[in-house]
C-alpha cells in the first residue's frame, strides 16, 4: 500500500529551499518573508549554542564537508503566533511601530503549537507521519541528511539544511494518488466522522480587533464569518456556528495579506470588510489560476469552500487543494452551517481507516488460521 511504501523523502519532490528569517527580524520583516514566499510559518536561525530551542530542541544546520556547526534553529513563528501578539495591543499602540521593532525571537512559543520544534527523519513512512499531524501538528523540519538511527518526529537533528513538511503537502500527496486511495475516501465525510461540528463562528459586523482577541482567548487559527442576527447580543464574543448562515471565513492568515502601515486603521474595520478588502489586494498577488478560481465566485469577495455531510472526502480533499485552504465548511441544502472539515480531520480520518483496515485484516488471517 502507498501510504506504507512512500517515504517522506518522496514527498519532497517539488519542496523549494527552506525560507527561514534571523532571530534578530523584526516582525514585520517575517510578515514580508511569509507573504512574498507565500507561506504560513516560517523557522527562526540563530547562532549555535546561545539558545535553548523551543521544547528543549536542538535543531541544528551543519557544514556538509567538516560537519561544524553553523546555526540552530530555536523555534518557528506562525501567522497565528503573529495574530496572538497583534491581540495583546491595547487601543494606544502603534501596531506598525510595534512590528517594525520587536524581534520575532520574541514571539516564539505565543501559540500551543509553537512551544515546541519537530524534525522527522526523511525515512519516515508517510502514514506514520500521519499520526501525529492527524493530533494537531501542522509541520516539521525534515534533514536533506538525517543523523538519527530511527525514523519518526524528533527534537534533535543535524544537517547540512532541511526542507518543511506541511500538513497541506501531504493532503496535496493524497489528492495526486486519489485513484489509489478511492478506498479510504469514497466514503462521505458524514460517515467518517471527519466533520468537526464544535466550530466557532463570529457575526460580520465584529470589529477585526475583537474577533482577534476572541481567536487569541480560545486559540483558534480561524473562525467562520456569518450573518447576524436582529436580535442577537452585540458584545464581541464566539458563537456556535451550527445553524448560522456562512458569508465568509476569518483566518490567521489573514494578517499575512495586510501591509503593516495599513494594519492599524484596517484592524478596526468589520471583519466581513475587512476579508472583502484584502480579497481584492490578493487578486494582484495571487498566480492567475487562484486569482481565475477567486474571482468567478463574485468580484470583491472570495470563493466560500463548503462541502456537504454526504461529500465524498475525496470532493473535500479537492476543494481543500484546488482553493488551497485548511478547512473547508460543511453546510446543509439551504447553506446552514453544520461544521467543518480541516486537514487535521482529513488526515485523522484517512489514518484511522487505514489502521482499522489493518486491524481486520489481521483479524481476519487469524480467524481463517484457526478453521
Amino acid at each position: 500500500m502507498m501510504l506504507k511504501s512512500t517515504k517522506v523523502r518522496d514527498v519532497s519532490q517539488s519542496k523549494r529551499r527552506l525560507v527561514e528569517v534571523p532571530y534578530t527580524a523584526s516582525i514585520a520583516d517575517t510578515l514580508n518573508a511569509l507573504l512574498a514566499n507565500n507561506i504560513l510559518a516560517v523557522p527562526v536561525a540563530a547562532p549555535p549554542g546561545q539558545w535553548i530551542g523551543a521544547g528543549g530542541s536542538m535543531i541544528l544546520e551543519s557544514d556538509k564537508l567538516t560537519g561544524s556547526v553553523r546555526k540552530q534553529y530555536i523555534g518557528m513563528v506562525s501567522m497565528l503566533d503573529i495574530l496572538l501578539h497583534i491581540a495583546e495591543f491595547d487601543a494606544g499602540t502603534d501596531v506598525e511601530a510595534n512590528l517594525m521593532s520587536a524581534p520575532v525571537s520574541s514571539i516564539i512559543g505565543h501559540s500551543l503549537e509553537g512551544l515546541s520544534l519537530w524534525s522527522i527523519n526523511p525515512d519516515t513512512r508517510v502514514l506514520d507521519v500521519m499520526e501525529p499531524f492527524s493530533k494537531g501538528i501542522h509541520r516539521a523540519l525534515v534533514p536533506l541528511e538525517s543523523h538519527m538511527d530511527h525514523v519518526g518526529l524528533e527534537l534533535k537533528e543535524s544537517s547540512p539544511g532541511y526542507w518543511m513538511l506541511t500538513q497541506m503537502d501531504i493532503v496535496q500527496f493524497f489528492k495526486l494518488h486519489s485513484s489509489e486511495l478511492q478506498s479510504f475516501t469514497s466514503s462521505s465525510v458524514g460517515q467518517l466522522g471527519a466533520v468537526n461540528k464544535g466550530a466557532f463562528a463570529v457575526p460580520a459586523g465584529m470589529q477585526v480587533t475583537d474577533v482577534v482577541k476572541c481567536m487569541r482567548n480560545a486559540s483558534l487559527n480561524a473562525v467562520a464569518i456569518v450573518d447576524a442576527l436582529p436580535d442577537a447580543d452585540e458584545s464581541p464574543m464566539l458563537m456556535t456556528s451550527q445553524g448560522r448562515r456562512l458569508v465568509g471565513t476569518f483566518s490567521a492568515t489573514d494578517l499575512r495579506g495586510c501591509p503593516p502601515r495599513m494594519l492599524q486603521s484596517w484592524l478596526s474595520l468589520p471583519v466581513l470588510e475587512f476579508t472583502e478588502k484584502l480579497s481584492k489586494a490578493e487578486k494582484f498577488t495571487h498566480n492567475s489560476a487562484t486569482a481565475a478560481a477567486l474571482t468567478s465566485i463574485s468580484p470583491g469577495s472570495r470563493p466560500l469552500v463548503t462541502c456537504l455531510v454526504t461529500s465524498s472526502l475525496e470532493e473535500v480533499i479537492s476543494k481543500a487543494v484546488d482553493y488551497h485552504v485548511h478547512r473547508v465548511w460543511v453546510v446543509d441544502q439551504e447553506g446552514l452551517l453544520i461544521g467543518l472539515v480541516a486537514l487535521t480531520d482529513i488526515l485523522r480520518a484517512i489514518h484511522s481507516k487505514v489502521v482499522a483496515h489493518d486491524a481486520s485484516d489481521i483479524t481476519g488471517r487469524l480467524s481463517s488460521h484457526h478453521v
